[in-house]
């Protein structure tokens, strides 16, 4: 879950972090009011902040100083509504004005391929840092951090001297970046960028903008982070699903597809991808990713196709299952349970192609169903181009 930007000041601040002062606003005069209050502290100077889950809010107008509260006030009128790449600006954050010496970046994230964290600091903050990357990889420092053992004094020395710091520098920029490890750990992020971390005029080090991404599977210890979910612009289906503890994704196509084993549902949404292109020259595509796990009951089938038939763009529906803890017969009779269960609601053509253990008798109690609605497939190729063939006739 990636959090706004006013978000991650707020976690930031909960765990030391030093930040500057921020409110977020939904009207121009809440902005004002806000502006008010908080320019009092820096000069009247305060800047106006789009919040939305992406990058580019500056290049995109989306980023504007106010020099007074008025200002402030216009700034919002302009941002509020604003569509900064497909993300329409609902809130805004007024921060406070600073008066910048020096622009830094850091972020800790996790290195999926070496199974392990990765810290990437520079000197050269506030640009685009995959750009930097490119351009000048050498500015940028790539340190390993042990996930047993975090950034502790060593390793924030190691990072802090990697990048160049001027020592007079280091210490009160190692002391941030072993809060920004705490604000990781603690809060079981997958992602903490600062980008500007910055030295002001007082030499004081601040966290002016800050990008945070939480792990989701962590949610059972973390019940405070479902507060930080921004349901409003949460996909309804994706709602209902998770609501029903579905693994589902929704896509942009036609062709439902419903798997056990994340594995074999990512080879599904490639097969049906391929039939698409091949037998109806790519108006069938995937419409979604549902995982229903190991076991397949009738609860479960009924609601993976409650949310799936819900979505108006699928056409037809691809249940591609491999029979291995939970046999093949059980996710048959969790097919005919589903069918039952959803009654009138169950109007999109189902392709059902069941493998592995106790296959025949699964094949069998479906066949006996003769459900008008269900066609059977030996095959995961045969029954991804039926899946696709019907997505396309309908």
């Amino acid at each position: 879950m990636d959090l706004f930007e006013y978000q991650a000041r707020d976690v930031f601040e909960k765990h030391g972090v030093p930040v500057l002062a921020g409110a977020v606003a939904t009207t121009p005069q809440e902005a004002r009011a806000a502006a008010e209050t908080i320019g009092a502290s820096s000069g009247g100077v305060t800047v106006v902040k789009a919040q939305v889950k992406t990058g580019g809010r500056g290049k995109a107008g989306g980023v504007k100083v106010a020099k007074t509260a008025e200002e402030a006030e216009q700034h919002a009128e302009q941002i509020l509504g604003m569509d900064i790449k497909g993300h329409t600006v609902h809130t805004v954050m007024i921060a406070q004005g600073a008066k910048i010496a020096e622009e830094y970046y850091f972020s800790i994230l996790l290195d999926r391929a070496n199974r392990s964290y990765l810290a990437m600091c520079s000197k050269e903050g506030g640009m685009e840092i995959e750009q930097l990357a490119v351009e000048r990889p050498e500015a940028l420092a790539r340190i390993e951090v042990d996930p047993n053992v975090g950034i502790d004094d060593a390793k924030a020395q190691e990072i802090v001297d990697a990048a160049g710091f001027d020592d007079a520098d280091k210490a009160a920029i190692a002391d941030v970046l072993k809060k920004l490890w705490v604000v990781y750990r603690d809060e079981d992020a997958t992602l903490v960028e600062v980008n500007p971390l910055v030295k002001d005029e007082d030499g004081k080090i601040l966290a002016l903008d800050g990008k945070v991404t939480l792990d989701e599977n962590a949610a059972f210890r973390q019940p405070s982070h479902a507060e930080l979910e921004d349901k409003a612009a949460a996909d309804p289906l994706e709602a209902k699903a998770k609501a029903m503890d579905l693994n589902y994704v929704k896509l942009d196509g036609n062709v439902g597809i419903i798997g056990n084993g994340a594995g074999l549902v990512m080879s599904t949404l490639d097969v049906v991808a391929y039939a698409g292109q091949d037998h109806t020259g790519g108006v069938a595509k995937p419409a979604n990713f549902l995982d229903i796990g190991g076991g397949a009951s009738a609860e479960v089938m009924a609601n993976g196709l409650d949310v799936i038939l819900g979505d108006e763009q699928v056409k037809s529906v691809f249940v591609n299952v491999f029979g291995g803890i939970t046999a093949c017969d059980a996710v048959a009779n969790g097919i005919v349970g589903a069918l039952k269960t959803l009654g009138d609601d169950a109007t999109k053509p189902l392709v059902v192609r069941l493998d592995g253990n106790n296959v025949e008798e699964g094949r069998r109690i479906l066949a006996e169903l003769g459900h008008p609605l269900v066609t059977i497939e030996d095959t995961m190729d045969g029954a991804a181009k039926k899946a696709a063939e019907l997505a396309a006739a309908n």
